[in-house]
């Protein structure tokens, strides 16, 4: 997508330093972070939702979710972390690219309704 900031990032279009990346994905710090530790790990490929996921996209970020888990100590996450995965409008999703919030480094309450 031309106009996709995450892909601008990836293909260093928009310059942003990357705290990990490898083939199919990388992680940056949120430019506008909820907590105190708050990273996005975006997928190289370029899908807005969930639903648009093919069977080896699923594959793709089943593989994202264990490294996620696999590098929590090095991000700083040793207390735990919380995913958060915004899929259209009401939710907050303001990048049309599907990227995963892990958030941690505090002690973190549920949001009340």
């Amino acid at each position: 997508m031309n106009d996709c900031i995450f892909c601008k990032i990836n293909a260093g279009i928009i310059p942003s330093p990357k705290v990990y990346e490898d083939d199919e994905m990388f992680i940056i710090n949120d430019i506008d972070p909820k907590a105190i530790k708050h990273y996005l790990a975006i997928p190289k490929k370029h899908f807005k939702y969930l639903a648009d996921m093919t069977e080896e996209d699923s594959k793709m970020v089943g593989r994202m979710l264990k490294k996620i888990a696999d590098l929590a100590p090095s991000l700083g996450l040793e207390g735990g972390y919380r995913l958060c995965v915004n899929q259209g409008d009401d939710p907050g999703q303001t990048v049309p690219h599907l990227h995963i919030h892990v958030l941690g480094g505090q002690k973190m309450d549920f949001p009340k309704l």
